[in-house]
């Protein structure tokens, strides 16, 4: 697929892209073992080399569109069907110039007339191979997205591998022999040499040129790469796959080695060829002199087995080294192969154990593809899983899981030491202790993350709060419609999925990767628990989020539901200051206020913690929050002060420090209160309210004072309390009852006794107080009516309001003038009594005045 400046979309052939993908990775449920046919293995290699040219189809339109398209200035996607069969070719030519590279420096002093032709065809391959390397887009290892920009293809491949692909595409063989016949050399074909005219010494002047041969071998990173990505097809048996690497690399060594073998016997001149290995061989009755002359198979052939018995016995072989070269070379050989049969050791034990990383992800791969089979999961998902798990293995991330053996103490050190700075410099955290980035850092996740991929979805729960490290990502507000508007973008040192969090809301926004990023994962359980012990930091986090609404438009829109919770988190840490001072931790207490909580906010209840300090009897926490400046006498919604609750508890050392800062007994409707003291009996509690300045003659709704209830219930020492607090016996209730009438009603005559004693001494003491309290008291009316109360409704007249006198002989003179009535009336009653005292008149009572009686009595006096 072609792409033009990385602008061109990959829609056209990405589907096609996305099929091969699918099959490159797609499972048979067939069991993958070791017992299997050698044939089923090679079909597959066979499929990976794609050498199955009745599978391909070559369309020439297409080739010429594609030719035209890099004239263009268009670049090659690496997924392509031609550039990969194009890689595939080129893998045949790197495979034949690895193994001949090393023949060519051995056996060859230039290239023979009838190899030149071949070698010139792979040269121009190469060379096309390097033009096609400029049009080939990459993906970027930091952003994981695929760059098709043509100057950063070049710039890559001009600081990678162009150099050496160049300098391998140089004819060497050429320029050898070029130099060497301009030194008077001529090449032997029967000698396999250059030697000099007229003479029969080798021409080694300019020996050096053909060890820029050796370049070419860069070209083994092409099979290299065919090997690794052979081991990750998990449709290639991974055991066979090792076993024919392993096979390779020891034959190639044992290749060169041969090759280096011949080589140096062929430094040496003709006449002293018996000084070599080669030349001094004799095996059985075949000598080996003149080996030059020798069939190149046989030479060959030779070196081979030199080469392999030396590596298979250490040295001690029936062919061995005759002067210093070879001996050197051998001992560099030998100490070698120790370090390449480790190699084959090492990986032929790993293939039994199993353990390789490669294994293990070609199993959970194909793990999954058999999961996503069984499901029918869809493409994109598929792609995702893929790509996740591919990232996974290529970043090598999860190679922290090495840390999990060590102690917690080191882990925590290596991540401050590795993700402390993405933490602390985020601003939400700006303000927040050391200790509370130090416990976030140490419980994060490193994570990755390819473009495209969508981290957290608009109206999800959020259980995890994210730090990008690197990378960059986008939150989308996704509309009603289906539209779509980015918010914002997220670079380093930015976090997500913090309002969710913190505001206890559904995600306001989907978050979406742009480049490959790198992120910090830390799970929300975690992260309150964290809050829960460093709640200072809590609050700081809070009022950072609100502040920064100025300029972040995601937090402005969230204004309301942020504001919101920081009220709840107000209140939340309200009851926590009270929770404190209930349980008397003075040392949590001055915490919370540290931490900007406020001492003088009330719960629910509008209780301050000075009321639960008091109610306690905690002196310490009374005093802590009185510097604090809470109020003494802040009143609840029931009406209690701090002093009150002190009272109440019996915390007498409390009270008194209230009393000291200024704090006065203030009770809503204290006559009830001083009544329901007395009727509960709590003499005590009574004592300290009266001791604190309570007035004693307050009075309830019917008039009645703390002494009238003491008295009629028979208190003789609650009404001694009350009487040495100054309580007065001459107040009447709304009946006109005093406290000695109620102590009379009751009969208990000690406390007649008491009461009596007090009135006697209270007169001298008060000579006019009785006087006004009892017309203070008396001050009632009653309406007087002309008529008897038996009279029919139609004599019935309109009667008069008249404030009740102090005697009954007045209201009856009063009445009589109002009425214009006779002298010698009498007051009734609505039942027709006579009433002879006023004190026997409510308020408000509908009275009679009536003249009859007096006549009723003159007539009896006649008759008699």
């Amino acid at each position: 697929m072609v792409h033009g400046n990385g602008r061109r979309d990959e829609d056209t052939n990405g589907i096609r892209v996305e099929e091969e993908e699918e099959e490159e990775y797609e499972v048979d449920d067939v069991n993958d073992r070791m017992e299997s046919s050698r044939g089923s293995r090679f079909n597959l290699l066979n499929r990976e080399l794609e050498l199955d040219y009745a599978r391909r189809i070559f369309n020439r339109e297409n080739v010429i569109k594609g030719i035209k398209d890099l004239s263009k200035g268009l670049a090659i996607h690496p997924d392509n069907r031609w550039y990969r069969a194009w890689t595939k070719f080129i893998l045949v030519w790197a495979v034949y110039s690895s193994f001949f590279t090393p023949m060519e420096f051995g056996f060859f002093r230039g290239m023979p007339s009838k190899l030149f032709l071949w070698d010139i065809a792979g040269q121009v391959a190469f060379l096309v191979d390097i033009v096609l390397q400029f049009f080939v887009a990459y993906r970027d290892s930091q952003t994981y997205k695929m760059v098709y920009k043509r100057t950063p293809i070049a710039l890559r491949y001009l600081k990678s591998n162009f150099v050496f692909d160049l300098l391998s595409c140089m004819p060497w063989d050429v320029i050898y022999k070029y130099a060497a016949r301009k030194h008077g050399c001529r090449y032997e074909h029967g000698a396999g040499t250059l030697i000099r005219k007229n003479s029969k010494k080798a021409c080694g002047n300019k020996e050096e040129v053909r060890y820029l041969l050796w370049i070419r071998l860069s070209r083994v990173r092409k099979v290299i790469d065919f090997f690794q990505n052979m081991e990750k097809d998990i449709r290639i048996n991974y055991q066979f796959t090792r076993i024919v690497k392993l096979i390779a690399v020891e034959l190639y060594c044992t290749h060169t080695a041969a090759c280096i073998f011949y080589y140096l016997a062929t430094t040496l001149p003709a006449e002293q060829e018996g000084y070599t290995w080669i030349g001094s061989l004799k095996m059985g009755d075949y000598s080996y002199s003149h080996f030059r002359q020798i069939d190149l198979w046989t030479r060959y052939t030779t070196s081979l087995y030199f080469a392999i018995v030396t590596m298979a016995t250490v040295g001690y072989g029936d062919i061995h080294a005759v002067n210093l070269r070879e001996m050197i070379f051998i001992m560099i050989y030998v100490s070698f192969d120790m370090i390449l049969g480790a190699y084959l050791i090492g990986n032929m034990t790993a293939l039994i154990v199993k353990g390789s990383k490669t294994e293990r992800f070609r199993d959970k791969m194909a793990d999954l593809m058999k999961y996503m089979n069984r499901n029918r999961l869809g493409r994109d998902i598929r792609n995702q899983i893929k790509g996740h798990l591919r990232l996974q293995y290529e970043s090598s991330y999860t190679e922290t899981s090495v840390l999990q053996d060590m102690p917690i103490s080191i882990r925590a050190k290596i991540s401050q030491t590795l993700y402390k700075p993405y933490v602390e410099n985020v601003p939400l955290f700006k303000g927040c202790s050391t200790e509370f980035i130090n416990q976030i850092v140490i419980r994060v996740h490193e994570e990755f993350f390819l473009p495209g991929e969508v981290i957290m979805e608009q109206g999800n729960v959020v259980d995890q709060l994210y730090f990008v490290c690197h990378g960059m990502l986008e939150e989308v507000g996704i509309g009603a419609d289906g539209s779509e508007e980015t918010v914002s973008n997220l670079e380093p040192n930015h976090l997500f999925g913090e309002i969710s969090i913190l505001c206890n809301i559904p995600q306001p926004y989907t978050v979406r990767v742009c480049e490959l990023c790198r992120l910090l994962r830390l799970d929300k359980q975690s992260f309150s628990n964290i809050l829960d012990i460093y709640f200072h930091d809590g609050r700081r986090i809070l009022i950072n989020l609100l502040e920064g609404k100025e300029s972040n438009v995601r937090v402005k829109q969230l204004e309301s539901d942020i504001t919101f919770h920081i009220g709840k988190q107000e209140a939340e840490l309200a009851l926590r200051v009270n929770s404190a001072a209930y349980h008397g931790d003075l040392h949590q207490l001055k915490s919370l206020i540290r931490a900007e909580a406020d001492p003088k906010k009330t719960d629910y209840d509008g209780r301050s913690p000075l009321h639960l300090a008091a109610s306690r009897g905690y002196e310490d926490i009374t005093l802590f929050l009185i510097q604090e400046g809470v109020d003494v006498n802040i009143s609840d919604k029931f009406g209690n002060t701090p002093l009150l609750e002190a009272l109440k508890n019996g915390h007498d050392r409390v009270a008194s420090i209230l009393v000291k800062e200024g704090a006065a007994l203030k009770i809503d409707d204290a006559g009830s209160f001083l009544c329901t003291v007395v009727t509960n009996g709590d003499s005590d509690f009574l004592k300290r309210i009266l001791s604190n300045g309570i007035d004693p003659n307050s009075k309830d709704y019917d008039h009645r004072t703390p002494l009238h209830v003491a008295a009629s219930e028979g208190l003789y020492l609650t009404a001694k309390l009350l009487l040495e607090a100054g309580a007065s016996v001459f107040l009447k209730d709304r009946w006109g009852n005093t406290p000695l009438d109620e102590a009379q009603i009751c009969g208990n005559k000690n406390l007649i006794k008491l009461l009596k004693d007090a009135k006697s001494t209270q007169l001298p003491e008060f000579p006019n107080y009785s006087q006004e309290i009892t017309d203070r008291v008396n001050l009632r009316k009653c309406t007087v009516f002309p008529f008897h109360p038996w009279d029919p409704k139609d004599k019935r007249k309109y009667g008069i309001v008249l404030w009740i006198p102090q005697t009954i002989e007045e209201l009856i003179k009063t009445a009589a003038k109002q009425l214009d009535l006779p002298r010698g009336s009498c007051i009734l009653s609505e039942d027709a009594g006579k009433i002879l005292d006023v004190d026997m008149i409510s308020d408000g009572q509908k009275l009679s005045v009536w003249c009859g009686f007096v006549r009723f009595e003159k007539k009896i006096k006649i008759k008699l």
